[in-house]
């Protein structure tokens, strides 16, 4: 491996070439400003990456990040160093932003990508705002109603309540998810209700508008006002949905009301 002085004076000197290479092609309009700080910072760390340096490739990426926050370029190159070389909280947290930024420019396929992504490389993160932000963006029809409806009073087997208007059905769904309960997310609504049905916190079933399964979710992920309440269940339930995981389920459901919606 080289030295580190070594490196630095290597990207310098082949930074300096390319720059040089640029400004004699005459039809070529040299970059300035951002677009030119993240090309050095893209081309730096392709340096570093070629000379088994991938640390100091992160680093730089970084670095320009701070001033180029929605440069979705150096995103996803940071993304994928970081996936590379065992840095998957980073390579993460890249793929939560990416698909952010995805969502605002409208471009909801690699949007889903990055979200799902993310959830798999780091099972810890909570993805429910992405979801949120998916389904409003897709489904502006379907944004959450900014009203209060009082949550029913909760009995002795309710192990959680809330308002839909103050808590997503995305949260809920990663609560009981992350606490690996068995039993039902039931939600009400003026217009409908319906209930979630876990394993261990593993989206098995789903009862809404007089269906089961992958149809009953879909009425159900678009109830976006009124209460839900879990009920622990002391036995498990017959694994109708067969979603590698909830985020998948949540995210081709999200994909199907678009498609049903054009």
């Amino acid at each position: 491996m080289l030295n580190s002085a070594l490196v630095d004076f290597s990207c310098a000197w082949i930074r300096k070439l390319r720059m040089a290479d640029t400004s004699s092609n005459a039809d070529s309009q040299p970059k300035t400003g951002p677009a030119a700080e993240v090309d050095a910072a893209l081309l730096d760390a392709e340096l570093f990456i070629k000379y088994n340096s991938p640390e100091r490739a992160i680093k730089r990426l970084k670095t320009a990040l701070e001033r180029n926050p929605r440069s979705i370029p150096l995103r996803e190159r940071l993304r994928e160093i970081a996936a590379a070389h065992k840095h998957a909280e980073e390579a993460a947290r890249q793929g939560l932003a990416l698909a952010s930024l995805y969502v605002e420019r409208e471009d909801f396929d690699n949007a889903y990508d990055r979200l799902l992504e993310a959830k798999q490389l780091d099972p810890r993160i909570n993805v429910a705002k992405g979801l949120e932000s998916i389904r409003n963006a897709r489904r502006p029809d379907l944004k959450q109603a900014a009203v209060t409806v009082a949550a029913e009073p909760k009995k002795d087997y309710v192990t959680f309540a809330g308002d839909l208007a103050a808590v997503s059905l995305f949260d809920a769904i990663q609560v009981v998810e992350n606490a690996k309960l068995t039993g039902a997310l039931i939600l009400s609504s003026e217009a409908q209700s319906g209930r979630v049905l876990f394993n261990e916190g593993r989206i098995v079933d789903a009862e809404a508008a007089g269906s089961k399964g992958n149809l009953a979710f879909r009425h159900i992920v678009e109830i976006t006002s009124g209460s839900f309440q879990f009920e622990k269940s002391p036995h498990e339930f017959p694994v109708v949905l067969q979603a590698i995981s909830n985020t998948n389920l949540l995210l081709d459901t999200l994909q199907h009301l678009d498609e049903a919606k054009a």
